[in-house]
């Protein structure tokens, strides 16, 4: 994908032309000009680096302060740098650790937790424009990129040689690895072929003194020390900034997969239904549920023909070899049916699942079009307890008088309520904010997390703290305080 950013209007867009960053006003930025640390370090910057690569107009800054959670505060930065070197990277952080002036790297900014806004004074490290694929290696099956690759442009080129990088968040048309591996990402994938996680080898980061350091390994095999490389991945940026990544690949599938629908009367049915599919030891590909809300959604921004009956639908995808892929269809098609799918059927029709998947991708932007506010939540439950927590959801829903649209990773328990408010509403703002901590509570009690995949960040720091406990937080703070002694890197975030 092109770099999105430009030196006369340095904003990232989607395809479809909206700005990245969520509807919060723009940051009214600061005039009275930094501090004296500030100064230094804008001077230190001047010396260091090539003219074009630092943004102080506050009219470019702007659209680089937040990512696209709305609800998230952010502050007034001293400056973007927008990286284009390891090098550049290095020198922004050193003029930082040499004044304690805060460091937050910044990808894409299609992040939904508000982790990579900015914060007073800091100096926000744009990592867009790095985006070479340094080496893609068939014999090792394993791709070298910078942060700013995204996602789907090496999926891309991996394809070429014949290769799968199956990591593949709903925002992998725009979405960066760099951002992906900051946050973990999932994906629709992920239920069987794991996480960015599972597919990191090796890191090259730049400390919080800015200096630069390797972690991890390109081999197979190695056991050498602790797994810094994946304590790195998750991190948000609070451990270290980012700047080259090696990902393990696979063969690409020789399959065409077998697409499952089944359409439920209620989202408890569907939930029954996942919890069948998992307890039968089927492994689908994909495994992805879309409600009422989203299909409507989807079907008055893009006239998609989607049906809208049903309470809601699942998908699952197998990608088995034939007879193996015909046989896991067939029992995932019977356990829709036994558990209450009104409708139900299979497909080998590439272009007709591809529809449907692409309707579960579009979800989150079709109901940006409605013009509401949107609080996206995040949480993951043990998939045995996923009726349970759907329910839960609807009673939430109704009675906090919250508009809720929800769709799920279904095969992983990992489910997004999306909170839809009025605009310029305090009662209803109050009210969904109390919805969105309810679900948070729900599911820690039901053994879940509070996030699956979209990172702490800023909006989830009370439910890390409900769910994690003060021993184990005290854990992560050691870790923090040892690597980043100063607290300058993405401060008040995650930890």
């Amino acid at each position: 994908m092109p770099d999105r950013a430009t030196a006369a209007a340095p904003v990232v867009v989607e395809p479809e032309g909206r700005p990245f960053g969520g509807s919060t006003a723009p940051a009214e930025l600061d005039a009275s000009g930094p501090d004296a640390a500030g100064r230094a370090v804008l001077a230190e910057l001047a010396a260091a680096l090539d003219a074009d690569r630092v943004l102080t107009d506050p009219d470019v800054v702007r659209p680089y302060v937040h990512d696209e959670a709305e609800w998230a505060e952010y502050g007034t930065p001293l400056c973007v740098v927008r990286a284009r070197t390891t090098a550049d990277v290095a020198a922004t952080v050193r003029a930082c650790a040499a004044h304690r002036v805060p460091v937050v790297a910044r990808g894409a900014g299609t992040g939904l937790s508000g982790g990579a806004n900015a914060v007073d004074g800091c100096v926000l490290v744009g990592l867009e424009r790095m985006t070479a694929i340094r080496e893609i290696s068939a014999g090792e099956r394993l791709a070298v990129v910078e942060p700013g690759v995204v996602n789907d442009d090496l999926r891309a080129a991996c394809a070429e040689q014949g290769l799968w990088y199956p990591p593949d968040p709903a925002s992998a048309p725009w979405s960066t690895i760099g951002g992906n591996v900051a946050t973990n990402a999932g994906g629709l994938c992920c239920v069987k072929y794991g996480v960015t996680r599972d597919y990191v080898l090796a890191l090259e980061v730049v400390t919080a003194t800015g200096e630069v350091v390797r972690v991890g390994r390109r081999t197979a095999k190695g056991v050498v020390g602790y797994d810094l490389a994946g304590l790195m991945v998750g991190s948000e940026g609070t451990l270290g900034i980012i700047t080259e990544i090696t990902v393990k690949l696979r063969p690409a599938r020789p399959a065409a997969p077998r697409t499952v629908v089944g359409f439920f009367d209620s989202l408890a049915d569907c939930g029954a239904a996942v919890a069948a599919v998992t307890e039968q030891g089927l492994q689908p590909a994909v495994f992805e549920l879309v409600d009422r809300e989203c299909l409507a959604a989807v079907n008055a921004w893009r006239n998609a023909g989607l049906p809208t009956g049903a309470a809601a639908l699942l998908i699952a995808q197998t990608d088995l070899p034939e007879p193996a892929a015909q046989a896991e269809a067939e029992a995932i098609l019977a356990a829709f049916t036994a558990h209450g799918a009104t409708e139900a059927m299979a497909s080998t029709d590439e272009t007709e699942s591809e529809a449907l998947f692409a309707a579960r991708r579009m979800a989150y932007p079709a109901l940006e079009q409605l013009g509401m506010g949107m609080l996206t939540e995040d949480v993951c439950v043990p998939r045995p307890r996923m009726a349970e927590m759907l329910a839960r959801i609807e009673d939430i829903g109704r009675r906090r008088g919250v508009r809720i649209a929800t769709v799920a990773h279904a095969g992983d328990g990992n489910l997004h309520p999306l909170m839809l408010t009025p605009h310029d509403d305090p009662d209803a703002r109050d009210r969904t904010r109390a919805a969105f901590d309810e679900i948070i509570g729900a599911a820690v009690e039901l053994g879940g997390t509070v996030t699956g995949e979209h990172g702490v960040g800023l909006l989830k720091r009370d439910g890390m703290e409900r769910e994690l406990g003060p021993e184990v937080l005290a854990l992560q703070r050691a870790v923090k305080a040892a690597l980043d002694p100063d607290g300058i890197l993405n401060p008040g975030k995650a930890v």
